[in-house]
């Protein structure tokens, strides 16, 4: 088969995982399984990989071992879409997460939301989808 031939795949995706990199990786680990409730699916030692749901994960790497260098500037979001977003905000006001802010209204999104962050800076975003949407 020449690299012309070649086709994509079509055996399906197993997982998705998002990889994000920790200086305090047990401090992260604590953050993902206390407060976002997220199961350990995969431990690889430095590499501690979460369900999220469905085949949605996101894997928390100790950045003295990981391909990416821990940066201070963040530059993606995890957007959880939940059934509720009031009460996502509520556990996480009751938890006293940084970086909270209020629910607000898009509607040229179609959703009502609010974002935190974890405790190395990378924000989550919690949305629910307005009837229609």
């Amino acid at each position: 088969m020449t690299i012309q031939s070649a086709q994509r795949p079509t055996d399906g995706i197993v997982l998705v995982i998002t990889f994000q990199y920790y200086r305090d990786l047990p401090r992260a680990m604590r953050f993902y399984e206390d407060i976002l409730g997220f199961a350990l699916a995969i431990d690889q030692g430095w590499s501690k990989i979460y369900r999220i749901d469905g085949q949605a994960h996101v894997g928390l790497v100790d950045e003295t071992r990981g391909m990416q260098n821990w940066s201070e500037n963040k530059t993606c979001q995890v957007c959880l879409r939940v059934p509720d977003v009031d009460a996502w905000h509520a556990w996480a006001a009751s938890k006293d997460v940084g970086g909270l802010t209020k629910p607000r209204e898009s509607e040229e999104l179609g959703i009502r939301a609010f974002v935190m962050n974890d405790p190395e800076g990378y924000q989550i975003e919690v949305q629910t989808a307005k009837p229609g949407h």
